[in-house]
């Protein structure tokens, strides 16, 4: 099983993160935000993986310690999890719509960390800023030492942008995590993605 447990605890935050990849349970999240605990509750229905999180944070500061530490860790079981990458897809890439709103997202777990976001989304998503987001979804890729691309092409409600783009986010996952043309090959020309 491609599995992964971190446990993270700072004078800002107290994590535990489960993560497995080959199994289809639905994990408890408990991030201390409930509209990011939505999220992450259908990023892993749609990946088809086992997310399961607790996190206990300064939250009578802010959410920004939290959020952050949450995508370090989640980044850090997804970079666990998947091992040398033996027999991956490694590329994933994905559309969906969510109502009004359309996003994309592509990404490569190549072993290198590159982010970015496009796209004219609202200032607030949520109860948090866009530049939480922005900042989970670049620690995220920076922790899981991969290429993240993500794009709002169009979207008038904040949740419904952000739902979309989680929705093809998880898709992307879900394809790039999947088995590969050859099962017993890394898929790099220079057989690491470390």
């Amino acid at each position: 099983m491609r599995e992964a447990k971190i446990l993270r605890k700072t004078a800002e935050t107290d994590i535990e993160l489960h993560l497995n990849l080959d199994s289809k349970k639905h994990g408890d999240i408990k991030s201390g935000n409930a509209f990011l605990d939505h999220m992450l509750n259908l990023f892993q229905s749609h990946a088809g993986i086992e997310l399961a999180l607790v996190c206990k944070g300064d939250t009578e500061i802010d959410f920004h310690h939290s959020m952050e530490d949450i995508a370090i860790v989640f980044g850090s079981a997804l970079n666990q999890a998947l091992g040398d990458k033996k027999g991956i897809e490694r590329f994933g890439f994905y559309f969906a719509p969510m109502d009004e709103s359309l996003a994309r997202a592509a990404l490569d777990f190549s072993g290198r960390s590159a982010y970015v976001l496009r796209g004219s989304m609202p200032a607030k998503i949520g109860d948090m800023e866009l530049s939480l987001w922005e900042h989970f979804f670049k620690s995220l890729a920076e922790n899981a030492k991969m290429n993240l691309h993500l794009e709002l092409l169009y979207g008038q409600d904040g949740h419904h942008c952000m739902e979309a783009i989680f929705k093809a986010f998880a898709r992307a996952v879900a394809m790039a995590i999947g088995k590969g043309k050859n099962a017993d090959e890394i898929p790099s020309t220079k057989g690491t993605l470390s």
